[in-house]
């Protein structure tokens, strides 16, 4: 199995090189009935464990409900008897540096007396739907990059490349990954001082991805251009309240740019927002995140080269519902410096590790990024941020969960961790707030500028 992977690994690092920036050969139909196979996994990553048994094979993810739960609950941890296999600290980290990302190293350096890291026995959870798994075999072999890598065509669904050849299709990946169909979610976020002090800013996300509807086609998706569809309100504090986000997400960017909008309810009106988009600060984020930071990366990827370096076993967050639980108060999350390091959980698991190097003739405030993927769902689930000088200048994590009445795996926690500053951003906070909504069904007309400007009216 490693010499099948080492060959796969190699083969997708030359095209890397040889069709950055470009379209990208489609794979053989015969390479995509591989998927779900004794060799892959429907989503493309490896079935086995590594060779040491740390990793152990991927058996289907999550498949069944836990006892008890029901749908609106926040999600019981199904693996609340695992225990703590060891810690990594300041003091003992270099003992696991080959399995720990630059941003941890950085972490232990900065915050040593608080950030620590506590591993468990991995537990490859992803899943998602079987109807999602057919459509990521069809795309396999019909999906395309286009305009550069700015857009994709021949895909709906589920991720356009289950084997990805380069860097644009890997990122592509994660932008597509699937989150059901509509979602609300009402969460918090905060950005403590170094001393803990923190003021929670309260905000409901509405999401529809049109290209996740059920019996979407690549032909429709083509044809409309838009892949979701995203309106955020400002709840709390008041000076914020009302204050209103509305976003339009296109499929080719080249052919159509982001459309999007705000709302100003001391102005009461709506406008044109087409700063919303790569480095512009983050909506009440006190300018620790871009605005592409949000979900670890969202938007056009053509202000950088992508580059795949590999697969790699790293310990990353995984499986957090100890942070995600309703029993938590949000002061028992946030602490000076880092977040509650005694709730999170880490576990081993390969990932990507994909590179985005500025383009020569672009702007923005991030130089280099690089991003750690999850190959179980294509979570992005680490990055280090660096700046024009080439410092390291910010790290990132997410804290995936399965949502498994979906299901799906995906962050229920986000944090950004400013290193000069000494401070952070946590995002995603829903411990006190009701539970995602994905049931909820949306139309176009919900997200519209019309229906934006009659938030104003209630």
């Amino acid at each position: 199995m490693a010499k099948i992977m080492n060959k796969w690994l190699l083969a997708s690092a030359v095209a890397s090189v040889l069709f950055s920036g470009v379209a990208t050969a489609k794979v053989s139909q015969e390479k995509a009935a591989e998927l779900g196979g004794d060799v892959y996994t429907p989503m493309g990553s490896e079935r086995a464990g590594n060779e040491d048994g740390s990793i152990p094979a991927w058996t289907g993810g999550i498949q069944e409900l836990p006892e008890g739960y029901e749908v609106g609950d926040h999600h019981p941890d199904p693996f609340a008897d695992d225990e703590i296999l060891f810690t990594i600290t300041a003091s003992n980290y270099k003992e696991y540096e080959d399995f720990l990302t630059v941003g941890q190293v950085a972490l232990f350096k900065t915050y040593p007396e608080n950030f620590k890291m506590h591993v468990y026995p991995t537990r490859r959870s992803a899943s998602f739907p079987q109807h999602v798994y057919d459509a990521i075999k069809a795309n396999a072999s019909k999906a395309e990059l286009v305009q550069g890598g700015n857009g994709i065509k021949g895909a709906s669904i589920g991720v356009p490349f289950p084997f990805p050849q380069s860097g644009l299709e890997l990122i592509w990946n994660s932008l597509t990954r699937y989150r059901g169909v509509s979602v609300m979610r009402n969460v918090a976020q905060a950005a403590p001082l170094p001393d803990g002090d923190f003021v929670l800013v309260k905000l409901e996300d509405q999401l529809h991805h049109i290209y996740n509807e059920p019996g979407m086609t690549p032909e429709k998706l083509e044809e409309g251009n838009v892949l979701f569809l995203f309106r955020q309100t400002v709840s709390a504090p008041a000076r914020l309240a009302g204050t209103a986000l509305l976003v339009h997400e296109t499929m080719d960017q080249v052919k159509e740019p982001r459309k999007a909008w705000t709302y100003n309810p001391g102005q009461r009106r709506v406008r044109r927002a087409p700063n919303v988009a790569y480095d512009a600060p983050g909506t009440a984020s006190d300018g620790l995140r871009t605005t592409d930071d949000f979900d670890m990366f969202n938007g056009a990827p053509d202000r950088y080269n992508w580059t795949i370096n590999g697969k790699k076993e790293v310990y990353i967050p995984y499986n957090n519902y100890k942070l995600h639980s309703d029993e938590l108060e949000y002061d028992e999350i946030i602490k000076p410096g880092v977040i509650n390091s005694d709730l999170v959980r880490y576990e081993k698991h390969r990932v990507w590790v994909l590179e985005a190097d500025i383009k020569d003739d672009t702007r923005h405030q991030y130089a280099k990024r690089v991003f750690y993927i999850d190959e179980d769902s294509y979570q992005i689930v680490a990055e280090e941020m660096y700046d024009q000088r080439g410092e390291l200048w910010r790290v990132a994590q997410a804290y995936p969960i399965n949502y498994y009445e979906v299901p799906t795996l995906w962050s229920t926690l986000e944090t950004y961790y400013d290193l000069p500053s000494g401070r952070y951003l946590v995002i995603g906070l829903d411990n006190q707030e009701e539970m995602y909504d994905f049931e909820v069904k949306y139309n176009a007309s919900h997200f519209t500028p019309s229906a934006l400007r009659r938030i104003g009216r209630r």
